[in-house]
């Protein structure tokens, strides 16, 4: 399989809807909204009306100005009605937990294309977002995930970033690249669906590992090694459900990872902080106001790693701390303890 070229692009987008106004829906409205007529809805219409009026997220996003053309609505209808033409673009930048709620509210409506913002597993099914979009729409919609080492403040703030949109669709990745690839953002394509939905999960869960290990003091040598060794099990598991290894040293694996792993910004992280400070998951997961996806994904991922044979001890390990009452220094004790085999089992 390979990516799809990107030499003949369609035209930019012209609309673009983005369904959700966290701090990365509500950044990357702003990065659009400079270069397309771009609408950000949120599904509480008194938050969204608040907004129009401040015209700065103070929820998710504060410190940051609106730009003066992006459009701010709570209204459903009028947000899809936006993108009512062959062209437009809809981006879903709701948490894995609400895409499926989210399309089920769409399925009513004709969305000619959908690209989504989350990364991780379904809660329950253990589903990619491509699986959940499958499950309700079929194949009537093309669809895609936009994926890659990205901060919600930096893209905010207009610093440069780079994604990858994947998708089995060349022509919703031509629209993608045409549509977000331009000023600060660079946008490359891949057929990889798969490969890059697990690389943007899976990382959430090894960022809490790398948190515990910082929050123990444990050193720069330990946190090489666990992003190195945790972009491993992401490649076997990767591997194991169809995806392809080069996929896994590209932006949506080594990059969003090494991102994830050590960024200030990283919510992943800073629950994996926490942890090692002794906070119990409820109150770290209480404060920090946002969705920590590597939470719910280190269950999915250490179910789905059972299922199909597939050894990712880290993961494994993250999830005992979160779910199982294991205390994180027991975390690091259950490594040190393993085995010593050859660096590429």
């Amino acid at each position: 399989m390979q990516d799809f070229p990107i030499e003949h692009i369609t035209p930019a987008t012209s609309r673009i809807t983005v369904l959700g106004a966290g701090a990365w829906g509500t950044a990357l409205a702003m990065a659009l909204a400079t270069r397309h007529e771009v609408l950000l809805w949120g599904r509480n219409s008194g938050a969204m009306a608040d907004l129009a009026l401040a015209r700065e997220n103070m929820a998710y996003l504060p410190g940051f100005v609106l730009p003066p053309k992006l459009a701010v609505s709570g209204d459903l209808e009028y947000a899809l009605a936006h993108v009512n033409r062959p062209h437009a673009l809809l981006i879903a930048a709701c948490p894995v937990a609400g895409l499926r709620p989210l399309l089920l509210q769409l399925k009513n409506h004709v969305i000619p294309n959908i690209v989504w913002l989350c990364k991780g597993f379904e809660d329950g099914s253990g589903l990619l977002p491509h699986q959940i979009l499958r499950e309700v729409a079929g194949d009537t919609v093309a669809g895609g995930a936009l994926s890659g080492p990205s901060f919600a403040q930096e893209v905010a703030r207009g610093l440069p970033c780079a994604l990858t949109i994947a998708s089995s669709s060349a022509r919703l990745c031509e629209l993608v690249v045409a549509a977000v690839h331009g000023g600060n953002i660079r946008v490359y394509s891949s057929a990889d669906l798969v490969g890059v939905e697990v690389g943007g999960a899976v990382k959430n869960v090894l960022a809490i590992a790398t948190g515990v290990a910082d929050g123990l003091g444990l050193g720069l040598n330990a946190r090489a090694a666990l992003i190195t060794r945790g972009l491993a099990e992401i490649t076997r598991l990767g591997c194991a459900l169809g995806g392809r290894p080069e996929t896994f040293m590209g932006l949506t694996g080594m990059g969003d990872l090494i991102l994830t792993c050590t960024g200030d910004l990283s919510r992943n992280r800073r629950v994996g902080l926490d942890l090692a400070r002794g906070k119990k998951l409820a109150t770290i997961v209480a404060e920090l106001g946002h969705v920590a996806e590597g939470v719910p994904c280190a269950k999915a991922v250490r179910a789905l790693a059972l299922k199909l044979g597939v050894e990712m001890p880290i993961a494994d390990a993250v999830a005992g701390v979160l779910f199982d009452g294991d205390a994180p220094q027991d975390m690091v004790l259950r490594l040190l303890a393993r085995d010593p085999r050859g660096e590429a089992a």
